[in-house]
């Protein structure tokens, strides 16, 4: 795997390396070593899927709060998505700052978020889905989430007619003083 430092601290792109023959290719996805080796949490407790039906489904932007925040792997494996990545802790040096990437089932790659950022996508195709790995069990409790379209953050979406849920389109704008997530 090549990891490839993104403009948030602590994220990485990670692209695989396929062994090619005439059958196809075979190429790992993830390893624990080699995960440890780079400095990020390779202990990943839990995988989840969300399945996309239509292109411009927006979901996000979702985190964990203390002390259930987690790390993720993510990796688009059918269709595509503009993925979203947004750095929430008050003590990183890309803090309030976002970086995007197009994930699709055709390029293979994922990236690794940190625990203390914030995540979304927007599927640039119909039937698109997304593959999670997180560090940590989902804990109702300590869901959280901020406005995709928060003008504090400056996130430059593909697509302005987007599909969004009532929770993810309801949260309140961004508070410093209230809402941090590490």
């Amino acid at each position: 795997m090549k990891f490839t430092a993104l403009p948030i601290q602590g994220c990485y792109l990670i692209e695989i390396e396929a062994l090619s023959d005439e059958r196809g290719y075979f190429a790992r996805t993830f390893c624990r070593d080699e995960f440890r080796a780079q400095g990020l949490n390779a202990d990943l407790e839990q995988c989840s899927l969300s399945f996309n039906r239509h292109s411009g489904t927006l979901r996000g932007m979702h985190y964990q709060k203390p002390p259930h925040e987690e790390a993720k792997l993510v990796r688009c494996t059918a269709g595509s998505i503009f993925d979203v990545i947004l750095d929430l802790r008050q003590q990183s040096q890309t803090y309030l700052r976002w970086a995007g990437i197009e994930l699709s089932a055709s390029n293979h790659k994922s990236v690794y978020i940190p625990a203390g950022c914030a995540h979304g996508f927007l599927t640039l195709e119909d039937n698109s889905e997304v593959s999670y790995q997180m560090s940590q069990a989902y804990c109702p409790e300590s869901a959280a989430g901020v406005r995709w379209d928060d003008p504090a953050f400056g996130i430059k979406w593909p697509a302005s007619n987007i599909i969004i849920s009532d929770r993810d389109s309801g949260y309140e704008l961004w508070d410093d003083t209230k809402r941090c997530a590490t």
